[in-house]
Order: C-alpha cells, then sequence, then structure tokens
C-alpha cells in the first residue's frame, strides 16, 4: 500500500497534472494496482427520492427552484418504492443505493424518518447503503448511522475560490462541517466535485487540495464532467474533453491512493476507449442506471457489455468495511433534537445565477 499523503499543496499538485500524458498515466496506473484491484469497479446506483423544488441556487443544477428547466419535481417517494428499485439495482450488478433528496438540510421530523426507514430496508438487502440530503447534524449522522447508513454524499464541487462562482446560498465551511459531523460516527465519507463549471486548472488543484489534506481522505471521491442543462445558469457551457477527464481521474487517483474514484456525471459524452482511459487512470467505480438524479447515464446493459470488454467486474458490497448493523426505530436510543442550526447563507450576488432566475421568472409570467 502506497503511503497517504494529507498536505498537498496547490503547486505540487498542479505540478502532477501537468505531467507528459503517458508519464501520468504510468504514475497513476502504477499507484492504483498498489492500492486496488485494476480489474473490479464498484458500481453504484443513483436514485432521486425527492426531486425538485430545491431552495439553494447551484449554478449546474436543474432542480434549483428558481431555475426554469422542466425538471418535474416529486414528493418523497415511499420506502416500498425504495426497496423496489433497490431490488432492481441489485440484479443489474450494483452493490450501492445511493439516495439524493434535493434538500438544503436535513430537518428532523417525518420525512428523516422516513429516510431512516429507507437505510434499515436497504441495509437489511445486503446493499451499501449511501444518502446525500444536504447539511446535516452530528445527531442527524448518528441517527443515519445507527439505521445502517454505510456512506454519506457531500460534494465540495469545486475549490473554495471558485465555489463563490457558483453558489451564492450556503459557504464553503458548511461543506467541511458536515463531513466533519459524518466523521464523528462509523459512516464512510463520499466527497469529489465538478469540472467544466467554467474553472481554471488551479481551481481543479484546489478542490483537490481540500480532499486531500482531510485526514482520513475520502473513502470516495466521485469526479463528474458538468451536463450543462438547458435553463440553469452554466447552460451555455461548452463539454471538457475526455483529456481533462483523464488528466482529473490520474492526478485525483496520485495524491487520494486508497480513495475509490468515481467516474459520475458526463459519461453519456465518453466513448467506452475514454472510460477505459479512465478506468486504467485509477477510476474504480461509477453509478450506473439510465439516470444520475435528474441528467442522462448511460444503461446499465451497456455498462456491462464495457465491462465484459474490458475483462472488468463488480466489487461485492461490504469488500473496503464490514456492513453495518441497523437498530430497529422501536430500539434507538437516540432521538430527534430538533435542531435549527445556523447554516451559512452568504447571499452574495452571481451575476449568471441572477439572469437564470430572471428569465425563469419572466416564463412563469
Amino acid at each position: 500500500m502506497s503511503a497517504t499523503k494529507h498536505n498537498w499543496t496547490k503547486e505540487e499538485i498542479l505540478e502532477i497534472y501537468n505531467k507528459p500524458l503517458m508519464e501520468l498515466l504510468y504514475e497513476a496506473a502504477t499507484i492504483h494496482r498498489k492500492n486496488h484491484d485494476p480489474n473490479v469497479v464498484q458500481v453504484s446506483t443513483l436514485l432521486s427520492i425527492k426531486t425538485g423544488g430545491c431552495s439553494e441556487d447551484c449554478g449546474y443544477c436543474p432542480q434549483a427552484a428558481r431555475y426554469h428547466t422542466n425538471v418535474e419535481g416529486n414528493d418523497l417517494m415511499t420506502v416500498k418504492q425504495v426497496k423496489a428499485q433497490a431490488l432492481r439495482a441489485k440484479s443489474t450488478g450494483s452493490s450501492r443505493v445511493c439516495m439524493g433528496a434535493a434538500w438544503r438540510n436535513v430537518k428532523d421530523g417525518e420525512e428523516f424518518d422516513q429516510v431512516l426507514e429507507m437505510v434499515r430496508t436497504i441495509n437489511k438487502l445486503d446493499m451499501e447503503v449511501c444518502c446525500t440530503l444536504g447539511m446535516i447534524t452530528e445527531n442527524q449522522a448518528q441517527r443515519l448511522a445507527e439505521a445502517g447508513l454505510y456512506a454519506y454524499n457531500h460534494n465540495l464541487d469545486s475549490s473554495e475560490e471558485y465555489y463563490k462562482e457558483v453558489i451564492s446560498t450556503r459557504g464553503y465551511q458548511d461543506r467541511l462541517d458536515t463531513i466533519d459531523n459524518v466523521r464523528k460516527t462509523n459512516v464512510t465519507v463520499c466527497s469529489g466535485g465538478i469540472i467544466g463549471m467554467g474553472e481554471n486548472i488551479e481551481d481543479r488543484a484546489g478542490m483537490l487540495v481540500a480532499l486531500s489534506t482531510l485526514n482520513p481522505q475520502p473513502e470516495s471521491t466521485p469526479i463528474n464532467a458538468l451536463v450543462a442543462v438547458e435553463g440553469t445558469p452554466l447552460e451555455d457551457q461548452e463539454p471538457v474533453s475526455i483529456w481533462e477527464m483523464i488528466r482529473m481521474v490520474a492526478t485525483t487517483r496520485i495524491v487520494m491512493p486508497e480513495t475509490q474514484v468515481r467516474l459520475s456525471a458526463g459519461r453519456t459524452q465518453m466513448t467506452r476507449e475514454g472510460q477505459a482511459m479512465c478506468f486504467f487512470a485509477g477510476a474504480n467505480s461509477i453509478f450506473a442506471g439510465d439516470k444520475l438524479l435528474t441528467t442522462p447515464n448511460p444503461d446499465v446493459n451497456e455498462d456491462m457489455e464495457m465491462f465484459k470488454e474490458l475483462g472488468l467486474n463488480p466489487q461485492k458490497p461490504f469488500t473496503k468495511k464490514v456492513q453495518p448493523q441497523t437498530v430497529e426505530a422501536a430500539e434507538s436510543k437516540l432521538e430527534a433534537l430538533g435542531e435549527k442550526p445556523r447554516w451559512t447563507r452568504p447571499e452574495h450576488t452571481i451575476a449568471r445565477n441572477e439572469v437564470a432566475k430572471a428569465k425563469a421568472k419572466a416564463m412563469k409570467q
């Protein structure tokens, strides 16, 4: 196993990112093979359990209520519906279900209790359970852990500097505080970001500094390529090239050797050859299924065909960490505290976000 370094600087990461591509690939592939089986890829299914109507102004997100994106909002799914989707995912090779709700932050009450029951239900199917629900307190993280949660996703999105150019309704420190709350439990951390939002290479390196200097580093890091959705502030952004994705994956692998690096949004724009290069560079996790919350994703059968061509095998659940124990609601020693944390609302102005908001308002009149 490679020694994990937790004091990477932006300059060091930029030097890695900008290496000649063949040298970069060789170094990343070597580190990957020291820490992981290169022929095994973890397969997750992302399920939107509550869609649309989010109060945040994330410039990339079609679920923001303030933009007009034709996303059909849905109330929180039932436990029965989620179980059916989880069984379907399991039958097609997924070892993990990640449930996403378009919330700014978790609020104690009936809906959160329902999510806890979803976690219990999926864990009993012998699948890893991940949630991405927005900001959470330490008590809420403890209740999720008690229910059997395996991982919590909370992406940093970009560097702290560029974050202010994408989102104005919450602060970067809120993301770090949520990750810290998760770390006080036995739940693993999933945190990554998006490239192609107009950031520069220094911002990509800055995001990796923020992630790699966490101790421990996230167990899973999604690398997303922006999927520009009409109606969002970033609708006119040009797609990143496959070479940028390969460089980002390889650099992430080098600075985060033990982390599972996930190819996430943007795979529909990649050829199989491009994805194969990403796997060679150190990616060893994907999202499967025809949708990632609201954006398109390759069909699961296409992915399994690709796996066969490349000689890849889906990772079995609980390979990296033992299965959490589920405590039933009736036996729980934890209870809702009715917390009302003061999560940040910077509310500075982002010109393109305001333009998209005004455009949506005009369309509704």
